[in-house]
């Protein structure tokens, strides 16, 4: 029986381990240990687990702007963790007037600041729903999907 623990050692040895992307030697996008994302792109789970951790670490870089995050709506989370998502952490600081009127629960406010943005310009109807998400605390209704 293959011993996976050596295999994966022997791999990593011989691959390398790296948070980003990279040529190798071949010349060829490379991740992780040895991964091809040129030639191999990633799976349907593998992007999920991704997606999954990036929504973790929005969360989290939330709850350093709003200690009390998880009192907000769903709909109001999904919608800053959206953002957060978006932005990173740096850049959402810099919404300095929205985050002032969501401490002070003024959705309205928060909603019409975050539209008043450079980023609302670049993402369009994007931030036309995160803001209706911000003033209603609900998911904006999407047309159905013909397909």
């Amino acid at each position: 029986m293959l011993n996976s623990k050596a295999l994966t050692d022997m791999l990593t040895r011989h691959e390398g381990k790296r948070n980003s992307l990279y040529r190798c030697p071949s010349g060829k996008l490379t991740i992780g240990i040895g991964h091809n994302i040129e030639d191999n792109g990633l799976s349907d789970d593998v992007i999920l687990m991704i997606l999954h951790e990036d929504v973790a670490n929005a969360a989290r870089d939330l709850y350093r702007i709003f200690p009390e995050f998880y009192k907000i709506g769903h709909g109001r989370r999904a919608a800053l963790i959206d953002m957060m998502f978006c932005l990173g952490l740096p850049a959402f600081r810099t919404f300095r007037r929205m985050i002032t009127a969501i401490q002070a629960e003024d959705w309205q406010k928060a909603a019409d600041e975050a539209l008043k943005s450079k980023w609302a310009h670049q993402v369009g109807d994007r931030a036309t729903e995160i803001a209706h998400m911000i003033r209603n605390n609900t998911y904006m209704e999407t047309p159905n999907d013909p397909t």
